[in-house]
């Protein structure tokens, strides 16, 4: 999993880098050559665009040196954590719901993936299987049961 988005996030990094050094500087360069900067409504476009790619390069350049610091051996193998799979079961009205444990702010967040540092996912981390947790939410307090647990280590 962390392998994945390393990839996933390098691959980002390498198309924006190319975009910054290469597209970006010919878009200015076009925009420079129709005069009058002032107002010059592409060569403004360009300039913003380049300040995003920067910012984002910059992201994603500190995520991957978090990525690399990660040692999934501290992760451990019998409670929920990063990369977990988790099925819950609601005491009250016995509905399953899965969840898959994520950092943060992952590039995608795909139907069932919670971050760790959600509200669900700070509840869940440290817990095993057979454990009762309560999730306090705005709205509603909610009791869930650990019914099954799939580590980082599992899916590996």
């Amino acid at each position: 999993m962390i392998e994945i988005l390393k990839k996933k996030l390098g691959e980002e990094a390498e198309r924006l880098q190319h975009e910054l050094s290469i597209t970006l500087p010919q878009e200015i360069r076009r925009a420079v050559e129709m005069g009058d900067l002032r107002e010059n409504s592409e060569y403004k476009a360009a300039l913003e665009r380049q300040q995003f790619v920067q910012a984002r390069l910059g992201q994603l350049r500190q995520r991957l040196s978090k990525l690399s610091q990660i040692d999934v051996s501290q992760i451990p193998s019998d409670k929920v954590g990063l990369g977990s799979q988790v099925v819950v079961q609601d005491e009250k009205t016995g509905e399953r719901e899965s969840f898959s444990l994520v950092f943060g702010d992952s590039v995608e967040f795909e139907e069932g993936h919670v971050s760790m540092s959600s509200p669900i996912g700070k509840t869940l981390v440290g817990r095993s299987v057979g454990e009762t947790v309560v999730l306090k939410l705005p709205a509603m307090t909610r009791r869930l049961k650990i019914i099954e647990l799939k580590t980082i280590h599992d899916a590996a």
